[in-house]
């Protein structure tokens, strides 16, 4: 369970809200035409809340399957080489987290990252019961 609750936190929280990319070529994309040198967009944040991939897609579901997130760039050349850190970093963290304090709950509502670039939460109010290293 753990794999699919990291995949459906990046796919909700994914870390960039856009990228950027020049048209190389002529092309058709769902009936829009896109010229050679056009500039396109891809919105992460969108792109993994589409309906016609994910079911219920603003619900957070940590048994999603299949989730075929964008969150560390989609498929193609253009994927992110630190997405295998990043996950285990969540998971290591999280583990570390619950380990350690396993009561911790939101108090109240994130303040979200000020940035048209990465998304994130700056701040998020939390209680939790604290204990040692080791300890739940």
């Amino acid at each position: 369970m753990a794999h699919s609750a990291v995949e459906e936190i990046v796919r909700i929280a994914s870390p960039v809200t856009y990228m950027r990319r020049t048209a190389l070529c002529d092309t058709e994309l769902e009936g829009v035409k896109i010229d050679e040198g056009d500039q396109v967009v891809m919105h992460y944040l969108c792109a993994n809340r589409d309906e016609t991939v994910f079911d219920d897609p603003l619900a957070f579901d940590v048994l999603r399957d299949p989730n075929s997130h964008v969150g560390y760039g989609g498929p193609g050349p253009h994927y992110c080489l630190g997405a295998h850190l990043a996950r285990r970093e969540i998971k290591v963290m999280f583990r570390e987290l619950f380990s350690r304090i396993g009561d911790i709950h939101a108090t109240g509502e994130p303040e979200l990252l000020s940035s048209a670039f990465i998304h994130g939460i700056k701040h998020l109010p939390a209680e939790f019961t604290p204990t040692g290293p080791g300890r739940s």
